[in-house]
């Protein structure tokens, strides 16, 4: 089967099919490129998508990844990165072995069919020519013919015509020869070209077109082989990745199968637990007996003997007193316990003779605000404690983690160790170094000046001794965690700056007093050992670097006050004074004097104009 002989008067249908071939090619070409952009668009999704879920460096979410479940999805996340790079891989490939590949094979191909066509229409033309050239022989033949007839038959007449001269005659006569020479030689001629132009046409639809044709034949083949080739590539660029996709996949699945929910559990009590004990059973309450509480009016805590047990919501442990500071305190003990009195009928002062009169009260010791503060209030039994409440309410991590659970701060002690002889065995290696550096120069000393390391010399032995007073101050911390000491020393009591002003036995006790509450906060066992060592000026010592509350807000006296009982302060009508602590819902208005003097008034006598800043923090 051969075009030139089947398709030898087909030369236009086959132009148009061969232009339709390489509109095809170009149709996969363009098919491939959309293919790699979708791949190279899927990897870039994939690694985005892998990239969002990563945990974030040095956040609480990245220690969430210690658990094997969080781990497995981890793996996931790298696996699919690693999936998407394939994905990445199949782009490049097709991009280089089927479109570069595919964009210069066409345009060789359409000059190839640009010359075949060529010699084809060249052919063509050439073939026409002749044919005119024989149209052109055969009409000149023709014509010479019928001259050679009419110049005979004119002959014969004036040779029949007996008025005709000879002479006239004898020129009709040569005329007629002439004629039928011109005729013969048209002949001639005319069959000199027939038999050029058979023997062109032969080699036209015998030699030169089947010969053009079968090129065109031949790069239509050679087209359908290319592009069924690189559909092969197609496929083969895809098969290739697949082992590697199957690892991933693997990956994926052996990441599912390391994951072990009873490792996880155990990762959640070393997360969380606390080291407490278990309450113990809630005592029986006899209400038939009537309780008997002594409060003794010479000493801030009461006997042994007379000490009543305190019970909150059935609980035989109190919670932890609020962490506030020493002002607040000792506001607290000296507030006005009745309500604010009504502000006086008429704006002006002239109205009530004697202004507005505060609840009359007989004023009581400071010890019975106090025993009354300590009857209603859990006591008090370590101010370590109380200062672990004051950090936990600034945000503000102790040094030596005491805000933390037993357990939860022997982990953080530990950990801090491990960091700190990490840093020491650097600056170690540092000092070895340098060391090593000052030889070479004292053996060498065109090499460099030994006297210039010693300043950074001296300065890494003073941090390696920084850091290993650091590490044996933790250390220390930590053997009294875990029971190795029984007490803090007290150096490193000195150190953490917040056991000053307490013996070591109130540290002990404390130590052994701690207690957790349901809401995962601190409170202090009842015990009565403790009690007869907190002393005033054990509380007062603990609160002597607190600073005053700041104001929040100014505001001025609406009217005259007279402060009569304890905790109140006296203020004249049209005064301005700072706002200390707003209205808490009981009607008085903390406000302070002259940075030293302060107290409490109704809400009712103040316009309040507060900060808004300060409010706001």
């Amino acid at each position: 089967m051969s075009w030139g002989t089947e398709l030898w008067d087909q030369f236009d249908n086959l132009e148009k099919h061969t232009q339709w071939g390489i509109d095809i090619l170009e149709k996969y070409i363009k098919f491939v490129k959309e293919r790699t952009e979708i791949e190279l668009s899927y990897a870039k999704q994939l690694r985005n998508l892998s990239k969002k879920y990563q945990p974030k460096k040095n956040s609480k979410e990245e220690e969430e990844y210690k658990y094997t479940a969080c781990k497995a999805f981890l793996s996931t996340l790298n696996e699919l990165n690693d999936y998407a790079g394939q994905h990445e891989v199949i782009s490049e490939n097709m991009t280089s072995q089927i479109t570069v590949d595919l964009v210069r094979y066409v345009q060789e191909l359409k000059q190839e069919r640009k010359s075949n066509f060529h010699d084809g229409r060249k052919a063509q033309q050439h073939i026409e020519t002749c044919w005119k050239q024989l149209e052109s022989s055969k009409r000149r033949f023709e014509r010479d013919c019928k001259e050679a007839d009419r110049a005979q038959q004119y002959f014969e007449k004036m040779d029949a015509d007996i008025n005709v001269t000879k002479a006239d005659v004898e020129k009709a006569r040569q005329q007629a020869q002439m004629r039928q020479q011109m005729a013969e030689d048209s002949k001639a001629d005319y069959s000199l070209i027939l038999q050029r132009f058979n023997q062109e046409q032969w080699e036209y639809y015998h030699t030169h077109i089947p010969n053009i044709f079968q090129k065109i034949q031949e790069m239509e083949e050679r087209r359908i082989v290319r592009i069924g080739e690189s559909m092969k590539t197609y496929a083969e660029v895809d098969r290739q990745v697949i082992p590697i996709i199957g690892k991933c996949l693997d990956g994926i699945v052996k990441a599912a199968e390391s994951i072990d929910q009873k490792n996880d559990s155990q990762l959640v009590v070393e997360a969380y637990k606390s080291g407490f004990e278990p309450p113990g059973d809630i005592e029986f309450e006899d209400y038939t007996q009537p309780m008997k509480r002594t409060v003794s009016d010479n000493s801030l805590s009461s006997s042994k003997e007379g000490k009543p047990e305190l019970k909150f919501g059935g609980k035989s442990r109190g919670k932890l007193w609020p962490f506030i500071k020493k002002n607040k305190l000792m506001t607290l003990l000296t507030s006005p316990h009745q309500p604010p009195p009504p502000p006086p009928a008429s704006a002006s002062p002239s109205a009530v003779p004697n202004g507005p009169q505060s609840p009359k009260q007989q004023k009581e010791p400071l010890s019975h605000r106090f025993n009354e503060f300590m009857t209603s209030k859990p006591k008090i039994h370590c101010f370590r404690s109380l200062k672990r409440g004051l950090s936990l309410k600034l945000g503000v991590t102790p040094e030596d983690f005491s805000n933390f659970p037993p357990e939860q701060r022997r982990k953080k002690l530990q950990q801090k160790v491990d960091d700190l002889n990490k840093e020491i065995q650097k600056e170690t290696d540092q000092r070895d170094a340098i060391t090593k550096m000052k030889d070479v120069y004292l053996k060498n000393p065109q090499m460099g000046d030994p006297a210039s390391l010693d300043h950074k010399l001296a300065e890494v032995t003073q941090n390696i001794e920084k850091l290993r007073l650091e590490a044996h101050k933790f250390e220390a911390w930590l053997a009294e965690v875990e029971g190795r000491l029984p007490a803090r020393s007290e150096q490193a009591r000195r150190q953490s700056g917040l056991y000053d002003g307490q013996t070591h036995q109130t540290v002990t006790n404390c130590a052994q007093d701690r207690e957790s509450s349901p809401d995962g906060s601190y409170t202090e066992e009842q015990s009565q050992e403790s009690e007869h060592k907190v002393l005033a000026t054990d509380f007062d010592d603990e609160f002597d670097d607190e600073e005053p509350l700041p104001a929040i807000g100014t505001c001025k006296a609406l009217y005259t006050f007279e402060g009569q009982n304890e905790g109140t302060i006296s203020v004249v009508e049209g005064e301005t004074l700072s706002v200390i602590e707003e209205d808490k819902g009981d009607g008085w208005t903390r406000i302070r004097r002259n940075e030293d003097e302060e107290g409490y008034v109704p809400t009712s006598y103040v316009e309040v104009y507060l900060d808004k800043n300060a409010k706001g923090s």
